[in-house]
């Protein structure tokens, strides 16, 4: 995921920061907005369900 990420928005942003977490929680963070989270969805994240509100708020 982080490749793509980084990617397809190379220009756009600086870098990718991973955090661990703990209990499974996961979740993606940009400028403190939540793009996603395993917590929430249950489901662990694809580049496909992270990448959409990456471009929302780059827009």
């Amino acid at each position: 995921m982080v490749s793509g990420l980084l990617e397809e928005f190379e220009h756009r942003i600086e870098g990718v920061t991973l955090i661990p977490g703990r209990g499974g929680v996961f979740e993606v963070m940009a400028d403190d907005n939540l793009i996603y989270s395993k917590k929430a969805t249950g489901e662990h994240a694809e580049y496909e369900d992270v990448a959409p509100g990456v471009r929302e708020l780059l827009s």
